[in-house]
């Protein structure tokens, strides 16, 4: 039985404080639209919203910082986004030690959802 089994598995493998924050994440992406359901590929949480893909929950290799990985973030214009060296996806870092900026995180992901 692998780690990534259920998708619950995933968060609750997180040591604190990222694993409150990407549970936090969870609960505000699905919040969004009662059709996004919840996955996994790539060992990561997928979202997705009809049939496809479109954000996914990660932490940075370097930082160990939990991001919200946008699949088709090249559409979004937002500030807090950023491209990197990703052609198709943006990522938005969170800081697990703050407050999450929910508003903003709602707007993003609503930006994401429209797209």
């Amino acid at each position: 039985m692998s780690m990534f089994d259920t998708p619950d598995t995933f968060y609750l493998s997180q040591p604190e404080p990222n694993q409150s924050c990407l549970l936090t994440l969870r609960h505000l992406i699905l919040q969004q639209d009662p059709g996004i359901t919840e996955t996994r590929k790539y060992g990561m949480p997928c979202f997705c919203y009809g049939q496809r893909a479109f954000c996914y929950l990660w932490t940075d290799k370097k930082t160990t910082e939990p991001y919200l990985l946008l699949v088709d973030g090249k559409r979004l214009e937002h500030p807090a986004l950023e491209a990197g060296d990703r052609a198709r996806m943006k990522i938005l870092r969170v800081n697990p030690n703050g407050d999450l900026a929910v508003g903003e995180i709602t707007e993003i992901l609503q930006l994401a959802l429209g797209v």
